[in-house]
C-alpha cells in the first residue's frame, strides 16, 4: 500500500540526460584531442633529398603539384582551431641564401664568369648581362643568356665548372649576417616553419649550413637540382612553399633583389627585400625593405600575411547606394542669395 509507483514518464528524462551528458563529453574529448593533435602535429623530415617527378606526361601528374590547400580543413570540428588556421598568424617564411642569412661578394660571382669564360674561349659577359642573370641557375644562364651552347651536356658541364670555380675563391667561408640569427630564433619561438632556397648545389648548400650549425632551422630546403629554372622564375619559391605545405598567400620570401619581388609576387607571396646587396631606394616594389632580419618583428609578419583571397571564401558583400535621377535628396543646392 505505502509502495511508490514509478511512472515511464518519469524515467524518461533520466535517460535522456545521461544520453545527452554521454554524447556532449564525447564531443569535448573529440575536441580536445584534436586540438593537442593539431599542436604536436609531425614536421617534415629534415630529409632534403627530395625525389624531384620531371617526367609529367598529359595521363601523369606531378608528385608534389599543386600544393595541397590546408589554409582551411573543414574536417576539423573545432570554431577556434580553424579561426587559427584561417587567421593572419598562419605563415611561413622562405629565405634565400646568399646576402640574406649569409653575408655574398657579387665580385666572386664575376670572377668566376670571368675565369670560365676564359677557360672555353667565349667574349667575357659585360656587365648588364652579369646583372641579368644575376640569381638564375648557371645552366639556365649560359643557354638562354650568354647563347654559350645548346647542347643539354655541354651546358652542364660549363655550369658545375662555373661552381667548382666560385666555390674555390669563396673557399668554404661563410659569414652569418648580422641579425639573422636572431631572427630565425624568433621565428623559431612561434614555431614558423622555415624553408631555404639557393640556385647553388645541394652538396655545396648542406655542407655550408652544416659549418655555420643552422641545420636545425629549416623544415625544407631548395636547390639548384630541385628545380629547371631560377629567378626570375616563382619555380623556386613555389615548391618551397609546396615542400612547406602552405598555399602561396600564406608564405613570405626574403630575399635581397629585384628578381626576387618579382619572382615571389608571381607566385602571389609577399616579399621582404634585405639592402645587402642593392641601395634601399633601389627595392622600393618590395612589400617591406630592411637593412637587417633583426629590424623585422612577428607583428610585421603577419600583418604582411592578413590578407583577404578566395581561398577564403566569399567576404561580406558590399552595399552599393542606387543614385536616383530625381531624388531631391541627391540634388546639388542652390544658394537664393545670387538671385
Amino acid at each position: 500500500m505505502g509502495r511508490e509507483v514509478v511512472s515511464p514518464l518519469h524515467s524518461v528524462p533520466r535517460v535522456k540526460v545521461k544520453v545527452v551528458n554521454s554524447k556532449v563529453k564525447a564531443l569535448a574529448m573529440e575536441l580536445a584531442k584534436e586540438a593537442y593533435s593539431s599542436r604536436e602535429e609531425d614536421q617534415i623530415p629534415r630529409i632534403w633529398n627530395y625525389q624531384i617527378d620531371t617526367d609529367i606526361g598529359v595521363d601523369k601528374k606531378p608528385g608534389f603539384w599543386p600544393p595541397e590547400n590546408k589554409a582551411d580543413d573543414p574536417s576539423l570540428h573545432n570554431p577556434l582551431l580553424r579561426q587559427e588556421r584561417m587567421g593572419c598568424g598562419w605563415l611561413g617564411a622562405i629565405f634565400e641564401w646568399d646576402g640574406v642569412i649569409v653575408e655574398e661578394n657579387p665580385d666572386l660571382e664575376k670572377q668566376a664568369w670571368m675565369a670560365v669564360s676564359q677557360e672555353e674561349g667565349k667574349s667575357p659577359p659585360p656587365t648588364f648581362i652579369l646583372k641579368r642573370i644575376e640569381g638564375m641557375k648557371n645552366e639556365q644562364a649560359i643557354s638562354e643568356v650568354l647563347c654559350w651552347s645548346r647542347d643539354p651536356l655541354q651546358v652542364r658541364k660549363i655550369g658545375a665548372r662555373k661552381e667548382e670555380i666560385y666555390q674555390a675563391l669563396q673557399g668554404g667561408i661563410y659569414t652569418l649576417r648580422t641579425g639573422s640569427q636572431v631572427f630565425v630564433d624568433v621565428l623559431m619561438h612561434y614555431k614558423i616553419p622555415m624553408a631555404l632556397v639557393s640556385t647553388r648545389p645541394r652538396k655545396a648548400l648542406e655542407t655550408a649550413i652544416g659549418s655555420i650549425g643552422i641545420e636545425e632551422y629549416f623544415t625544407a630546403i631548395v636547390a639548384a637540382e630541385d628545380v629547371h629554372r631560377g629567378k626570375p622564375d616563382p619555380e623556386m619559391f613555389s615548391y618551397a612553399a609546396q615542400l612547406l605545405r602552405f598555399i602561396p598567400e600564406r608564405c613570405i620570401v626574403f630575399g635581397n633583389s629585384n628578381q626576387t619581388v618579382e619572382a615571389a609576387h608571381d607566385a602571389r607571396m609577399k616579399c621582404v627585400a634585405v639592402a645587402s646587396k642593392h641601395p634601399v631606394y633601389e627595392l622600393g616594389a618590395a612589400d617591406l625593405v630592411v637593412s637587417h632580419l633583426d629590424e623585422l618583428s612577428v607583428v610585421d609578419l603577419k600583418n604582411l600575411a592578413n590578407i583577404e583571397t578566395t581561398e577564403f571564401g566569399p567576404g561580406e558583400p558590399e552595399l552599393e547606394l542606387e543614385e536616383e535621377e530625381n531624388n531631391p535628396s541627391t540634388a546639388v543646392g542652390v544658394d537664393d542669395s545670387f538671385w
